[in-house]
């Protein structure tokens, strides 16, 4: 509370990692305010209004031309999670959505279809700032524990069907807890599936040696990557995961939005380019579920 009686704006301070929960959403929030924006998300425009964090000192000016790129790139790859969701409840209608490390992520408002049930899987100090920011309703739950504390999947009724989301988060692991995640969802929930993203390993590299940085904000070292032509070795982590399938992102605004879908086709940028892949876990003794 002020001392005019105004309640004080919720304060965000989280460590490296967790931090990249707010550089994501700010991006978000930078794309949702446009009149034609890719991902309408008054969720995330709202964050940015309310909490007390220097988001522009940090992460750049909205208006200038990086910052808005940045949104655009941010929103189409958010929008492969979000369709991939959508998906997954249109055939679980009572499914369970597991978002691995979600930050901030204002998906749930954005998709839910009013009879999943969510359940969010976080470090401490991301829980404790989304229960303040983001308090959970009915059908969510927000369990504190770190993504390869793999107990957290105890935790998960999968009788109607499980999706297993890790947005902006497998990037932070080491390659062997990489592979036991996978070969522990697969293990966990066959029939189910899972949704990750990856960015390839020159891109992490450069993290790892300090040098993506932008404005007043570095990037956090990423010990995994993988190039887009090394999906399909991800099925070598168990032998429940079925299938491997590329996320093809929808198409852009602008010049970028022209070119992308040619870009993609193009062998040194599709072997080589960020990419979301999406893994059918196998029943055992029966065909994938896709």
């Amino acid at each position: 509370m002020t001392a005019d009686g105004v309640p004080a704006a919720p304060r965000a301070r989280l460590g490296a990692v967790p931090e990249t929960a707010l550089w994501t959403l700010y991006h978000r929030a930078v794309e949702a305010r446009r009149p034609d924006t890719l991902l309408p998300d008054p969720e995330a425009v709202r964050l940015v209004e309310e909490v007390d964090y220097p988001f522009e000192e940090r992460f750049g000016d909205p208006d200038s031309a990086g910052v808005r790129l940045q949104g655009q790139l941010q929103a189409l790859r958010v929008r492969c999670f979000d369709a991939e969701v959508a998906d997954f409840l249109l055939r679980h209608p009572r499914g369970t959505v597991v978002c691995l490390g979600e930050g901030l992520e204002t998906q749930f408002w954005r998709v839910d279809n009013g009879r999943a049930r969510w359940l969010t899987v976080d470090l401490p100090e991301s829980v404790e700032l989304r229960e303040r920011l983001l308090p959970p309703g009915p059908r969510q739950r927000l369990l504190a524990c770190s993504a390869t504390d793999h107990r957290w999947v105890r935790e998960v009724d999968p009788s109607q069907g499980v999706l297993v989301t890790a947005q902006g988060l497998l990037m932070y692991l080491l390659p062997g807890e990489v592979r036991d995640l996978l070969a522990a969802c697969a293990e966990a929930f066959p029939g189910g599936g899972m949704v990750f993203d990856a960015v390839p390993r020159r891109f992490a590299r450069l993290a790892r040696e300090g040098r993506l940085r932008s404005g007043g904000y570095q990037a956090p070292p990423m010990p995994w990557g993988m190039d887009a032509a090394e999906q399909q070795r991800v099925r070598t982590a168990h032998p429940g995961i079925a299938a491997v399938r590329d996320v093809v992102p929808p198409p852009g605004r602008g010049v970028l939005g022209a070119l992308l879908p040619y870009a993609l086709r193009l062998p040194v940028v599709r072997s080589r380019r960020p990419s979301v892949v999406h893994l059918d876990f196998a029943v055992p003794g029966g065909p994938a579920e896709r």
